[in-house]
C-alpha cells in the first residue's frame, strides 16, 4: 500500500547528522528503523509520485563501495535516486538537492556530445539550453573539464568550454528549511526537474543512452 509524500521529518536529518558523526555498524544498526521510516520511506513515496511524469526511480543503496577507497566509512551520509527521464534527487542533513542531464559519460556519448558541441546548429542549441535553465534559477555544472580542447577540435572554437567538458548537469540544492518536512519538498523537486528539461531534451536528442561502458 503506497503512502502520500508529506516531506521528510527532522528525524531523517537527525539520522544523517547522527550517522556523519559516528559512521558505523553499530549506529547503523541502532537507527536502521529510522532510516527505513524516515528516511527512505518518504523517498519512496516521492518518487511514486513523480513515477508518471520523470519515469521509474532507483534509489541507491545505502551502503559505500569500500574496496578501492581510502575512506574505509560503511555507509553513505545521504540517499540518492536516479528518474528515467535522467533526474536525481538526494538528501542530506545539509538539505536537498536536484539534478538533471549526464553526469558522467561513457566514450560513446562523450564523442557524440563533442560532435554536437562543434556543430554549429547543435551546439549554438545547447547554448541556448544552457541559458534558459539557468534563467530559470539551475544552475549548469561539470565536474570534471579538461585543460585544453581535446584533440581533432579547433582550440580557437567559439565553444571551446563546453568541448572540454567531460560531463554536463542541471543542478540545485536547497539547504535546510521548514518546507522540506511538508509536501511543498515535491513542488520544489518538480520546479528543478522541469527548469532541466531544455538541458535533458537537448541531451536525449544528441548524446542518447551509453552503449560502452564508463570508464
Amino acid at each position: 500500500m503506497s503512502t502520500a509524500f508529506t516531506g521528510w521529518p527532522a528525524e531523517a536529518l537527525d539520522f544523517y547528522r547522527g550517522l556523519e558523526a559516528d559512521n558505523s555498524k553499530a549506529f547503523w544498526s541502532e537507527h536502521k528503523h529510522v532510516y527505513e521510516t524516515s528516511v527512505l520511506g518518504p523517498m519512496e513515496a516521492l518518487l511514486e509520485d513523480l513515477a508518471e511524469e520523470f519515469g521509474e526511480a532507483r534509489i541507491f543503496r545505502p551502503y559505500r563501495d569500500i574496496r578501492f577507497s581510502a575512506d574505509k566509512s560503511p555507509y553513505k551520509t545521504a540517499i540518492g535516486a536516479t528518474l528515467a527521464s535522467g533526474g536525481y534527487v538526494q538528501l542530506s542533513a545539509r538539505g536537498l538537492g536536484v539534478g538533471a542531464g549526464c553526469h558522467m559519460m561513457a566514450p560513446d556519448q562523450l564523442a557524440r556530445f563533442r560532435s554536437a558541441v562543434a556543430d554549429d546548429r547543435a551546439g549554438s542549441a545547447l547554448v541556448a539550453a544552457i541559458a534558459e535553465v539557468e534563467d530559470g534559477g539551475v544552475e549548469v555544472t561539470t565536474r570534471e573539464r579538461l585543460k585544453r580542447v581535446p584533440r581533432g577540435f579547433d582550440a580557437e572554437h567559439p565553444r571551446a568550454e563546453l568541448l572540454r567538458d567531460k560531463d554536463l548537469a542541471a543542478w540545485k540544492d536547497w539547504p535546510v528549511e521548514p518546507w522540506l518536512h511538508t509536501g511543498a519538498a515535491e513542488e520544489h523537486v518538480v520546479d528543478a526537474l522541469r527548469v532541466s528539461r531544455p538541458l535533458t531534451d537537448w541531451l536525449d536528442a544528441h548524446v542518447g543512452p551509453a552503449t560502452a561502458a564508463i570508464r
